[in-house]
């Protein structure tokens, strides 16, 4: 990220593009102080969620400023939305090198600007030092849920059908994009598929009425992979379960590819970077949860089930169309 503008110190640098990040958070104190207050609402239980990106590998070196902080937001506001919980504010670390010049921060905060419009939150606080590589950021999001109601993963009962939301595998393949694969795409497609990656759709209205309808039994969001989160969800439950491949909801982008390179299924499966809301609930809940997403303009899918047997070796079952088990060589994204 080189460029002719250099950056002011850190004082004037936090005082310049983060401090008007802060307006509307009175606990802030304008970004002058060691620490910001905040108390939650009587009744309200505090949800807080932390994620770190790091160029290179959260992210292209050559994305947009822009987009980078807001899927560092976003990523931190889909977590919040699997508990079903109401964002409030954020404290973020940023982590410069010497190569990050002022219009690069200049973007990264006029990113961060849209979406706490979009999403009604505020920067609370956090950290700004230098680092000699790779540039690294982390937030971390507060939400509030209901005391006591915050939606877990580890509910999953024996007999529950297994939903999704939205579409799946258009992150895994937007990056693939991104690095000049499927070159012959049409250019909606690609921009589609693009956007999917750079710019995740943090489920927060759905998860708060999901919360609400007391249907759910497990929830998380899907950011490492279908199979792989499903898989948590498995086994913090002591289930475990079948996902049926030929169910699972994808993009016309996605479905294109997949018809002319069915090896990409395992890809779309396991590949991440979804942050779709993954739950489960019992058969006769599924005709009011169905309801519920279409009403919410945010669709629920049937992908699965959690069968009578407690998790084993593999938590995850993947069968196609005919009942035959996949193999699949990797479950999801792993950091280690």
């Amino acid at each position: 990220m080189p460029g002719a503008s250099e950056l002011p110190g850190e004082f004037d640098l936090i005082a310049r593009y983060f401090a008007p990040l802060s307006a509307g958070m009175p606990g802030a104190l304008g970004l002058t102080d060691d620490a910001c207050t905040y108390a939650p609402p009587p009744g309200y239980d505090l949800v807080l969620t932390v994620d770190a990106m790091v160029a290179g590998i959260h992210f292209l070196p050559d994305d947009p400023a822009a987009s980078v902080a807001r899927k560092l937001l976003r990523v931190n506001l889909s977590d919040l939305a699997a508990k079903g919980a109401m964002p409030v504010g954020y404290l973020m670390t940023t982590a410069f090198t010497a190569e990050t010049d002022a219009d690069w921060v200049a973007g990264f905060a006029a990113g961060l600007a849209a979406d706490q419009r979009e999403y009604g939150i505020g920067l609370m606080g956090g950290d700004t030092i230098a680092t000699p590589g790779p540039l690294s950021l982390t937030l971390t999001a507060l939400g509030i849920v209901p005391t006591g109601r915050a939606l877990r993963r580890n509910g999953a009962r024996p007999g529950d059908v297994v939903l999704v939301s939205g579409t799946i595998g258009d992150g895994a393949l937007g990056l693939k994009v991104l690095r000049h694969e499927f070159l012959d795409l049409p250019p909606a497609e690609r921009r589609f598929l693009e956007d999917r990656y750079h710019l995740p759709q943090p489920r927060l209205r759905l998860g708060q009425a999901l919360l609400a309808s007391n249907l759910v039994h497990a929830m998380m969001d899907v950011s490492d992979g279908l199979v792989g989160d499903l898989g948590h969800i498995a086994e913090a439950s002591g289930v475990g379960a079948i996902l049926e491949a030929a169910a699972v909801p994808l993009s016309a982008a996605a479905a294109g590819l997949l018809a002319d390179a069915p090896d990409l299924l395992p890809l779309i499966l396991t590949g991440g970077d979804d942050y779709e809301l993954l739950l489960t609930a019992a058969p006769d809940a599924v005709n009011d949860l169905l309801a519920l997403g279409a009403e919410i303009g945010t669709p629920l899918s049937v992908v699965g089930c959690i069968p009578g047997h407690a998790a084993g070796e593999r938590p995850v079952r993947v069968i196609d169309r005919d009942g035959v088990e996949l193999n699949l060589a990797t479950g999801g994204y792993r950091h280690f």
